[in-house]
């Protein structure tokens, strides 16, 4: 089998014929002119035959050399026009998006979503916030954004990191009137407490040592529910001691409607993940998306608060206490 030609020496030489000489070619295709001269000779001697005629006013393409010329220069446009075309595609993302995320999640991403269809119109934006879980991804589903506490198990699908939210324990006055304050994480395993199941599956609630190691407390559980908001909920009414995100309790402890309660470890804050089935298949939508999401949310969430009996939340939580 013969040698096939160098595409990218094909091109310097139909450069050299449209500018109508070496120096034009070599400023449009910002190279050197001898190294557009020794491409055009080395394609010549790979042809083993001439296919400019050269002289001090201008060149002549010989018979060979307009062969070559007519057959490759239209191949040479369609590259250019693909390479083009494929670039807009990835500028401009589109073709279909189909998602899932609990019900809990737009509180975050509504907004976010919308923009990113904002900025891409050629985006088809499927989401469903009545399915959620990795599960799921088994279907035909593109992307799943899920809420974690703790360490991840593993998984045969692919996990990125989107959010942080940092996380406290907190609980009604009336029922810190029935059961006093706790100081320690053991003593949750005596006391009435809402588990989470979106986030914590029913096991026992996960804390952070000065380590950063996870240290699980089993606790007791007569109200699960699915949500943050159902937690939330029923921590005002008093049914137990909640282990939730930070941020959306503020006007809850500002009006004194919940206490945050001052343990020796902080609990481990909430992960917001969006994942998809295998990393190789992850396209270039789902990539945008994930990153918009990112950039978003970085630095909008709160820090943590937790204060043990004779300390600040941010030393308790290993962050320096503001001067």
């Amino acid at each position: 089998m013969r040698d096939a030609l160098d595409l990218n020496t094909v091109r310097v030489y139909a450069a050299v014929v449209d500018e109508q000489s070496f120096a034009g070619a070599a400023r449009l295709l910002a190279m050197p002119s001898s190294n557009v001269s020794r491409h055009v000779a080395a394609l010549e001697r790979k042809l083993g035959t001439r296919l400019l005629e050269r002289s001090t006013r201008h060149l002549r393409m010989t018979e060979a050399g307009r062969l070559l010329y007519e057959r490759a220069k239209p191949l040479l446009d369609i590259l250019l026009s693909t390479q083009e075309e494929l670039g807009a595609v990835q500028r401009e993302l589109r073709g279909p998006l189909k998602m899932c995320m609990p019900g809990e999640a737009p509180r975050l991403l509504a907004p976010i979503l919308a923009e990113f269809c904002s900025l891409h119109p050629g985006i088809e934006l499927e989401c469903d916030t009545r399915m959620t879980g990795l599960e799921i991804l088994r279907e035909d589903v593109d992307l799943s954004i899920v809420f974690h506490r703790g360490h991840q198990d593993d998984s045969a699908f692919i996990t990125r990191e989107l959010a942080t939210l940092p996380s406290i324990v907190v609980a009604a006055p009336s029922l810190l009137a029935r059961t006093g304050m706790p100081r320690h994480v053991r003593e949750l395993k005596s006391l009435p407490c809402i588990t989470t199941l979106s986030a914590l599956k029913g096991q026992p609630w996960q804390f952070q040592d000065a380590a950063g190691d996870i240290v699980k407390v089993p606790v007791r559980s007569r109200y699960r529910v699915n949500s943050g908001e159902l937690a939330v909920a029923g921590a005002r009414q008093g049914i137990g001691f909640a282990i939730v995100a930070a941020s959306p309790c503020q006007e809850d402890l500002a009006t004194g409607r919940l206490r945050e309660v001052p343990l020796d470890l902080c609990p481990a804050p909430l992960k917001l993940l969006g994942a998809y089935s295998h990393r190789h298949s992850v396209t270039v939508r789902v990539r945008a998306l994930l990153e918009l999401i990112q950039l978003r949310l970085a630095g909008s969430l709160n820090q943590p608060i937790c204060l043990g009996p004779d300390e600040t939340a941010q030393e308790r939580c290993g962050v320096p206490a503001s001067k």
